[in-house]
């Protein structure tokens, strides 16, 4: 997986991360960079520790269907982002409130990064570099989050569907993508 491909993933699965920033901005009366910088680092760090505990369990069951990896990975890419894509057409009922205490902040960043413990499965099965792939996630997570944070505070919740719109279209390409290249439809 080269970095290209590494970034568009870690901007797909930073999008829920981003979503709740915005909402969490939204209900902010002021903005404050200490909670965006907390909130940076909840959401990168356990989108950084999700495929990493994924890619774990995933060696141990690589060599075992090393055969049917590339669908493995179209099927799990798919899936996650045709579920964000039909979160993002949904109206939203969740009522986000202000608070940045451990438990609001754990829950919500353990809920964001499922979905990058299923991309980590996949990693195992690609042989992808994890320290730096999973670094970079993290990364890219912790600046969409605190970057959500003002946005939402300065122009409310109307750009959360659109946000998870566009990260679950993302995934379900990246997936599409690997299935091609390994069936020889298509070289990039």
């Amino acid at each position: 997986m080269g970095l290209i491909e590494l970034f568009i993933l870690a901007v797909g699965l930073s999008m829920d991360a981003f979503a709740v920033s915005i909402c969490k901005g939204l209900s902010m009366a002021k903005m404050k960079w200490k909670n965006a910088l907390l909130a940076g680092l909840y959401f990168g760090g356990f989108q950084a520790g999700m495929p990493l505990l994924g890619y774990l369990l995933g060696s141990q069951f690589e060599k075992a269907i090393s055969s049917i990896d590339h669908w493995i990975a179209f099927i799990l890419l798919g899936f996650i982002g045709l579920n964000m894509i039909k979160e993002s057409r949904e109206e939203d009922s969740e009522a986000l409130d202000d608070s940045f205490d451990v438990k609001t902040m754990l829950l919500l960043a353990v809920a964001t990064s499922i979905d990058a413990l299923a991309v980590g499965v996949t990693f195992a099965f690609l042989r992808v570099q994890i320290v730096p792939a999973v670094t970079f996630i993290g990364v890219t997570t912790f600046i969409f989050s605190a970057v959500g944070i003002k946005i939402g505070n300065v122009f409310g919740s109307r750009y959360r569907a659109r946000a998870e719109l566009a990260g679950g279209l993302i995934l379900v390409c990246l997936g599409t993508k690997i299935l091609l290249e390994h069936l020889g439809i298509l070289s990039i």
